[in-house]
Protein backbone atom coordinates (compact mmCIF):
# COMPACT_ATOMS: atom_id res chain seq x y z
CA UNK A 1 0.00 0.00 0.00
CA UNK A 2 1.26 3.20 -0.67
CA UNK A 3 2.20 5.76 1.91
CA UNK A 4 -0.91 7.72 0.10
CA UNK A 5 -3.25 5.07 0.50
CA UNK A 6 -2.27 4.19 4.08
CA UNK A 7 -1.07 5.49 7.26
CA UNK A 8 0.75 3.81 10.31
CA UNK A 9 -2.81 3.38 12.30
CA UNK A 10 -3.79 0.99 9.04
CA UNK A 11 -0.54 -1.27 9.49
CA UNK A 12 -1.63 -2.90 12.77
CA UNK A 13 -0.52 -6.40 13.62
CA UNK A 14 -2.31 -9.68 11.75
CA UNK A 15 -4.34 -10.92 15.06
CA UNK A 16 -5.42 -7.45 16.11
CA UNK A 17 -9.09 -6.76 15.50
CA UNK A 18 -10.73 -4.11 13.46
CA UNK A 19 -11.87 -1.18 14.91
CA UNK A 20 -15.13 0.59 13.27
CA UNK A 21 -12.78 3.99 13.73
CA UNK A 22 -10.19 1.88 11.06
CA UNK A 23 -12.66 0.19 9.14
CA UNK A 24 -14.17 4.04 8.46
CA UNK A 25 -10.58 5.43 7.86
CA UNK A 26 -9.89 2.90 5.37
CA UNK A 27 -13.14 3.52 3.88
CA UNK A 28 -12.58 7.65 3.42
CA UNK A 29 -8.83 6.99 1.92
CA UNK A 30 -10.46 4.39 -0.56
CA UNK A 31 -13.13 7.14 -1.31
CA UNK A 32 -10.04 9.55 -1.80
CA UNK A 33 -8.25 7.59 -4.07
CA UNK A 34 -11.29 7.05 -5.86
CA UNK A 35 -12.54 10.29 -6.32
CA UNK A 36 -9.15 11.32 -7.69
CA UNK A 37 -8.78 9.02 -9.55
CA UNK A 38 -5.16 7.40 -8.68
CA UNK A 39 -7.06 3.76 -9.41
CA UNK A 40 -3.27 2.70 -9.48
CA UNK A 41 -2.65 3.31 -6.01
CA UNK A 42 -6.73 1.81 -5.33
CA UNK A 43 -5.32 -1.36 -6.50
CA UNK A 44 -3.09 -1.84 -3.81
CA UNK A 45 -6.32 -2.15 -1.35
CA UNK A 46 -7.07 -5.36 -2.64
CA UNK A 47 -5.70 -8.70 -0.85
CA UNK A 48 -4.55 -11.20 -4.45
CA UNK A 49 -7.68 -12.96 -4.15
CA UNK A 50 -9.87 -9.95 -4.60
CA UNK A 51 -13.83 -9.61 -6.23
CA UNK A 52 -15.42 -6.39 -7.23
CA UNK A 53 -18.65 -6.81 -7.47
CA UNK A 54 -21.50 -4.64 -8.27
CA UNK A 55 -24.88 -6.69 -8.58
CA UNK A 56 -27.73 -6.60 -11.13
CA UNK A 57 -30.00 -3.81 -9.77
CA UNK A 58 -33.56 -6.44 -10.11
CA UNK A 59 -31.28 -9.01 -7.42
CA UNK A 60 -29.24 -6.78 -5.01
CA UNK A 61 -28.57 -9.98 -2.86
CA UNK A 62 -28.03 -12.46 -5.52
CA UNK A 63 -24.27 -13.99 -6.12
CA UNK A 64 -22.06 -14.05 -9.31
CA UNK A 65 -22.51 -17.59 -9.89
CA UNK A 66 -26.59 -17.35 -9.77
CA UNK A 67 -27.18 -14.42 -11.71
CA UNK A 68 -25.91 -11.85 -13.93
CA UNK A 69 -24.07 -9.06 -12.34
CA UNK A 70 -22.90 -5.41 -14.00
CA UNK A 71 -19.49 -6.08 -13.08
CA UNK A 72 -17.82 -9.35 -11.12
CA UNK A 73 -14.07 -9.29 -11.46
CA UNK A 74 -11.23 -10.86 -10.21
CA UNK A 75 -8.18 -9.56 -9.59
CA UNK A 76 -6.76 -10.12 -12.97
CA UNK A 77 -9.71 -8.36 -14.22
CA UNK A 78 -9.83 -5.36 -12.23
CA UNK A 79 -6.17 -4.91 -12.90
CA UNK A 80 -7.50 -4.81 -16.40
CA UNK A 81 -10.10 -2.81 -15.60
CA UNK A 82 -7.99 -0.05 -14.07
CA UNK A 83 -5.43 -0.19 -16.86
CA UNK A 84 -8.41 0.50 -19.11
CA UNK A 85 -9.76 3.57 -17.52
CA UNK A 86 -6.64 4.93 -16.97
CA UNK A 87 -5.11 4.32 -20.21
CA UNK A 88 -6.77 6.47 -23.81
CA UNK A 89 -9.44 3.58 -25.05
CA UNK A 90 -11.57 4.54 -22.33
CA UNK A 91 -13.65 6.87 -24.31
CA UNK A 92 -16.85 7.05 -21.98
CA UNK A 93 -13.97 8.69 -19.32
CA UNK A 94 -12.16 11.04 -21.30
CA UNK A 95 -12.04 13.58 -19.70
CA UNK A 96 -12.60 11.65 -16.63
CA UNK A 97 -15.78 12.05 -14.79
CA UNK A 98 -15.36 13.95 -11.95
CA UNK A 99 -16.80 12.53 -8.56
CA UNK A 100 -17.64 13.04 -4.87
CA UNK A 101 -18.09 10.11 -2.37
CA UNK A 102 -19.62 10.41 1.15
CA UNK A 103 -19.10 7.43 3.17
CA UNK A 104 -21.79 6.88 6.14
CA UNK A 105 -23.25 4.19 8.65
CA UNK A 106 -20.11 2.04 8.78
CA UNK A 107 -20.17 -1.34 10.96
CA UNK A 108 -17.75 -3.86 10.63
CA UNK A 109 -18.89 -7.57 12.63
CA UNK A 110 -15.96 -10.23 12.83
CA UNK A 111 -16.46 -13.31 10.59
CA UNK A 112 -15.75 -16.61 11.56
CA UNK A 113 -12.91 -17.15 8.75
CA UNK A 114 -10.89 -14.47 10.77
CA UNK A 115 -11.85 -11.85 8.18
CA UNK A 116 -14.33 -9.34 8.75
CA UNK A 117 -17.50 -7.62 7.21
CA UNK A 118 -17.43 -4.05 6.28
CA UNK A 119 -20.72 -2.74 5.53
CA UNK A 120 -21.51 1.58 4.52
CA UNK A 121 -23.85 3.69 2.79
CA UNK A 122 -22.66 5.71 -0.01
CA UNK A 123 -23.61 8.05 -2.24
CA UNK A 124 -21.47 9.26 -5.25
CA UNK A 125 -22.33 12.23 -7.59
CA UNK A 126 -20.54 12.08 -11.05
CA UNK A 127 -20.00 15.53 -12.99
CA UNK A 128 -19.52 14.60 -16.24
CA UNK A 129 -20.67 16.88 -19.31
CA UNK A 130 -22.64 19.57 -17.47
CA UNK A 131 -24.38 16.63 -15.91
CA UNK A 132 -25.04 15.47 -12.38
CA UNK A 133 -25.45 11.78 -11.72
CA UNK A 134 -25.89 10.50 -7.94
CA UNK A 135 -25.56 6.85 -7.51
CA UNK A 136 -26.38 5.56 -4.12
CA UNK A 137 -26.35 2.32 -2.70
CA UNK A 138 -24.42 0.64 0.39
CA UNK A 139 -21.07 -1.73 0.69
CA UNK A 140 -20.51 -5.17 1.93
CA UNK A 141 -16.85 -5.57 1.86
CA UNK A 142 -14.93 -8.17 3.26
CA UNK A 143 -11.85 -6.69 4.44
CA UNK A 144 -8.80 -8.75 5.68
CA UNK A 145 -5.37 -7.77 7.12
CA UNK A 146 -2.44 -8.03 5.69
CA UNK A 147 1.24 -7.37 6.06
CA UNK A 148 0.89 -3.39 5.36
CA UNK A 149 -2.64 -2.87 6.44
CA UNK A 150 -5.93 -3.43 6.01
CA UNK A 151 -6.92 -4.93 2.55
CA UNK A 152 -10.35 -5.61 0.39
CA UNK A 153 -11.17 -9.62 -0.24
CA UNK A 154 -14.77 -8.78 -1.22
CA UNK A 155 -15.72 -5.12 -3.02
CA UNK A 156 -19.41 -5.06 -3.09
CA UNK A 157 -21.53 -2.05 -3.99
CA UNK A 158 -24.91 -2.68 -4.07
CA UNK A 159 -27.03 0.16 -5.85
CA UNK A 160 -30.34 1.29 -4.58
CA UNK A 161 -31.44 2.09 -8.01
CA UNK A 162 -34.25 0.72 -9.94
CA UNK A 163 -32.64 2.03 -13.51
CA UNK A 164 -29.95 2.97 -14.45
CA UNK A 165 -30.35 6.39 -16.17
CA UNK A 166 -29.94 7.79 -18.79
CA UNK A 167 -27.23 5.68 -19.93
CA UNK A 168 -27.50 2.16 -18.44
CA UNK A 169 -24.34 1.61 -17.73
CA UNK A 170 -21.44 2.20 -15.03
CA UNK A 171 -18.32 3.63 -16.59
CA UNK A 172 -16.12 4.40 -13.25
CA UNK A 173 -15.45 2.65 -9.67
CA UNK A 174 -18.13 2.90 -7.74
Amino acid sequence: MSEAAGSSALAKPRGEAVTRDEAEEFLVREAKLLDEWRLDEWLNLFAADATYLVPALDLPLSEPRQALFLIADDRRRLESRVKQLLGPSAWAERPHSRTRRFITNVLVTPLESGAYRLEANFAVWRFRNEKVDTYVGRYDHELVRGEKGLLLRVRKAILDHESLRPHGSISFIL
